[in-house]
């Protein structure tokens, strides 16, 4: 139930004014049951009261000239528009609550992207924080109902309290019978709730692999290998496994649920009945009249559904609140990379470069270091090649230099001072980098190369720049709505591009980017040899100035590098220019061989 306070203070947050109307609109309805009751009893005494009285008259319309139907007919009218109101009520707090359900939840949402936000990489590679992720997500429309019952709860509790006043005054101890009959089922119900939040926790895991098996069975971007591999079979039998286990976990829960429930709810409906019986005997000994029998017994009944009713709702209400731990576990945790209280801004420019000192690095878990004892130097306006075979450490290491992950072991420095020493956003607004499992936007052309640049990312003029840098313009002239035009097959209207214009866009992204540093991580991997050659070359000569970081397996291309770097096991192994490692004869010598004599 502590979920709940900060839960309805969000409520609040998202809009002041729908959340005082609902309220104002449910207290209004919660009084009009017992209202309609109670008129309803003195239409039965003022009915009662005519037939004793023996009005003479043999037609309606005597009677009602008569003027003794006036009062009858004056409280039909009143419980007719009580009747009308409350219709009219309930639909008002229906809209209401739809659209603060709509708005909520739209904040929720909004409000999960900036947190996830701010954590780490390292947090998004954790499997454990997946999960938590996951059901976070689904918290965030799950919820929407959630809203409603609070509400609801409420109102029901206002009924209540209009109802057990008049049972009060005619038998107090009618209030206790009730009250006792109605825990059973509410104690079966929270226990009952509780078991489903720990069947829903513990099969996080099998549900996102029951998503991701959806998704793989089909979509565009696994469709050919699904056919080509005939795996359709093979994802829809893991995929019928899955399911079925966790359809037999919720059905044995539902059977059990369904049994004590019912066994439960029958002592509550004993105890309205042996309250009727009483009701009913006092009415035959004269102390009730046929109106406050019908009141009384009215009011019994509605108000055994009314606790029932409130009593399993707050069970549900606290079941479901459940669920918001996970969404407000998952606010709880904070990154561990963060910009200093006094972080100062990255030099302008930059007139040293950077340097490590000795950096380790290894990933959680992982029983090996990615990186060990590292030490190089990247000077100002240098451009650096990065080579080494697979697992070398070089993705890594430009993470490193970006700050998505902080060394375990050493140090870097950035002329001179920590790079911990300044603003975490004003550095990666300095890095323009392009890793080579680069995303594609199923945006538009130009925002494609626009979110490299956020803040100018309508600027016609620069994207259009950007894309002649990255060689992506030809690409773009040779779609129907160029810029404009979506690309992707997620939607209708998009138009897919093959994997070197994908490539061409993704590197126009980075030159979006006026950074200090450029970083371009296996940026020509989809692209033949003359392109390749071609946004080198180009990379080459608009690194000008500009300190930038080159990875390619591909040899050839990285001899343009003012120095190469080789690592190997996570350790540099040699340094120097072309001539200067094929000369020393070591690893790069080896490798360069192996790639020339293919081209022989």
């Amino acid at each position: 139930m502590r979920n709940l306070p900060p839960f309805l203070r969000e409520i609040w947050a998202s809009s002041p004014w729908l959340t005082s109307a609902s309220l104002a609109l449910r207290l209004v309805r919660a009084l009009m049951p017992v209202a309609t009751l109670y008129v309803g009893k003195l239409i039965i005494d003022e009915a009662v009261r005519l037939v004793g009285a023996h009005v003479p008259h043999d037609t309606l319309s005597a009677a009602w000239h008569s003027g003794e139907l006036s009062h009858l007919v004056q409280l039909l009218l009143l419980e007719f528009a009580l009747a009308i109101a409350s219709d009219l009520f309930g639909r008002m707090v229906a809209y209401v609550d739809s659209v603060l359900s709509e708005k909520f939840s739209n904040e929720t949402s909004i409000r999960l992207m900036e947190h996830a936000a701010t954590l780490d990489l390292e947090d998004f590679e954790d499997p454990d924080l997946q999960d938590q992720l996951d059901r976070a997500r689904r918290q965030t429309m799950g919820r929407m109902n959630l809203l409603s019952q609070l509400f609801g709860q409420a109102q029901t509790a206002i009924t209540v309290v209009s109802f057990a006043v008049g049972l009060i005054a005619y038998a107090p101890w009618l209030m206790l019978l009730l009250a006792i009959a109605m825990i059973p089922a509410f104690v079966g119900e929270s226990h009952f709730n509780a078991i489903n939040y720990s069947l829903n926790f513990q099969w996080t895991p099998e549900r996102r692999q029951l998503d991701y098996v959806r998704q793989m069975g089909a979509s565009v971007e696994t469709a050919k290998e699904v056919k080509i591999f005939n795996l359709n079979r093979f994802f829809i039998e893991r995929f019928r496994t899955l399911a079925q286990q966790m359809f037999l976990a919720n059905k044995a829960l539902a059977a059990r649920r369904a049994f004590w429930g019912t066994l439960l709810s029958a002592l509550g409906t004993l105890g309205y009945y042996a309250a009727y019986v009483y009701i009913a005997w006092r009415t035959v000994k004269g102390d009730f009249s046929i109106g406050d029998l019908t009141f009384l017994a009215g009011s019994f009944r509605q108000l055994g559904n009314l606790l029932e009713s409130l009593l399993i709702g707050f069970s549900q209400v606290a079941g479901q609140a459940l669920f918001l731990e996970d969404l407000y576990s998952f606010y709880d945790i904070k990154p561990e990379i963060a910009s200093k209280p006094d972080a100062s801004p990255i030099p302008k420019p930059i007139s040293c470069g950077f340097v490590f000192e000795n950096v380790g690095f290894r990933y959680p878990d992982a029983e090996k270091w990615a990186l060990r004892g590292v030490e190089f130097e990247l000077h100002a306006g240098e451009v650096l090649a990065l080579v080494g075979e697979n697992g070398a450490g070089k993705t890594t290491l430009v993470k490193l230099l970006a700050r998505l992950y902080d060394p375990d072991e050493g140090r870097i420095l950035l002329d001179g001072r920590d790079l911990k020493d300044y603003d975490l956003d004003d550095l990666r607004a300095n890095i323009g980098v392009i890793f080579q499992d680069f995303v594609r936007y199923h945006l538009s052309a130009g925002e494609n190369i626009g979110v490299g640049d956020v803040d100018d990312m309508f600027n016609q003029e620069r994207i259009a720049e950007a894309a002649r840098k990255g060689m992506a313009d030809e690409v773009i002239a040779s779609l129907p709505n160029g810029y404009d035009q979506l690309i992707g097959r997620r939607f209708k209207t998009g138009v897919d591009l093959s994997g070197g214009q994908w490539q061409k866009i993704a590197i126009a992204r980075a030159y979006m980017r006026d950074a200090q540093v450029m970083i371009l991580d296996e940026p020509t991997a989809a692209l033949d040899a003359r392109s390749e050659f071609e946004v080198f070359q180009r990379f080459k000569d608009l690194s000008e100035g500009r300190t930038a970081v080159l990875i390619s397996h591909r040899f050839s291309s990285v001899r343009m590098a003012d120095r190469i770097l080789v690592l190997a096991n996570g350790k540099v192994e040699a340094s120097g220019t072309h001539e200067q490692l094929m000369a020393q004869g070591g690893r790069y010598a080896e490798l360069f061989e192996l790639q020339a004599a293919g081209y022989r």
